[in-house]
């Protein structure tokens, strides 16, 4: 299996290089590599919560990457200079194929692992499942990645090896279909100083919450006398939250697994619209 690693925070983030190691196996923990490739595509800035955006008007700029992994190795890709979806349009028109052959495209994108969780209404926001989201409108099949944030420093090592177990769970009797795309969260695993991994925490299959978040916002004045607003809000503070949704479950120390679409269409509702024209 060929897999694309692409991610919103950056080429250079901790939680991209913490999934390569786990997809290829540099740290040993896993019976051998996921992917027989895996070619790491990402932004190269930070780009999070800049939802589907494309860009049209100037160039994607890339360049060669050699990034140094924690253990043994470095993970070799390629940034552009865009957004996630960007990265993803790019990577499957031109430079997979570039690398790799006329023709070909990897069997599996994945995007992340995301610093901060990416459950609920998030998704509508974020970069890294525009990523995945992106790939499957292109035919490809694909996982969005995201580890819930602490106030101490994330496992990202933990989050990864989790992630990849939960992935091979996933995928054990096929991948997913062209067009389909799954988000996974993983719950949060900070940094105590222990080098052991925890036990793996369960896995639960769950829809997304849809309720709104409590936007928060402080007030500031530049010393040009200029008001300016800062967001302040907290990402996982939601108006309510249902019970057995991925908010629910990712607090509750599950890892979520949710099944999402691009297709925005309410169907059930074409046939009331369609008599309205009648």
């Amino acid at each position: 299996m060929n897999i694309l690693l692409t991610n919103d925070d950056g080429i250079r983030a901790p939680g991209i290089a913490a999934m390569y190691e786990a997809l290829t196996n540099h740290t040993g923990r896993h019976d051998g590599p996921l992917g027989k490739e895996v070619m790491a595509i990402a932004p190269l800035t930070v780009q999070s919560a800049t939802g589907h955006g494309v860009t049209f008007h100037i160039p994607l700029m890339t360049e060669p990457q050699s990034i140094e992994l924690t253990g043994e190795g470095r993970m070799i890709g390629m940034s552009v200079d865009g957004r996630p979806a960007d990265c993803v349009k790019l990577a499957i028109s031109n430079l997979w194929p570039e690398r790799f052959g006329e023709g070909t495209k990897p069997d599996l994108v994945i995007s992340g692992m995301n610093d901060g969780a990416n459950c609920g209404i998030n998704v509508v926001y974020s970069g890294t499942v525009a990523a995945a989201l992106e790939a499957a409108f292109l035919g490809v099949p694909s996982i969005a990645v995201s580890m819930q944030r602490g106030k101490r420093p994330s496992r990202f090592d933990v989050g990864a090896y989790w992630a990849r177990k939960t992935i091979e769970v996933l995928i054990k009797d096929g991948l997913p279909k062209a067009h389909e795309c799954i988000s996974i969260n993983v719950p949060l695993c900070e940094d105590r100083g222990e080098t052991a991994l925890p036990p793996m925490p369960p896995i639960k299959i769950c829809p997304m919450n849809v309720h709104g978040l409590h936007d928060k916002y402080e007030r500031r004045v530049s010393p040009t006398g200029q008001v300016y607003y800062w967001a302040a809000g907290n990402g996982l503070d939601f108006k309510g939250t249902d019970s057995g949704s991925d908010v629910a479950e990712l607090l509750g120390g599950c890892i979520t697994v949710t099944p999402l679409s691009y297709d925005l269409t309410r169907h059930e509702t074409l046939k009331k619209w369609a008599e309205r024209l009648r």
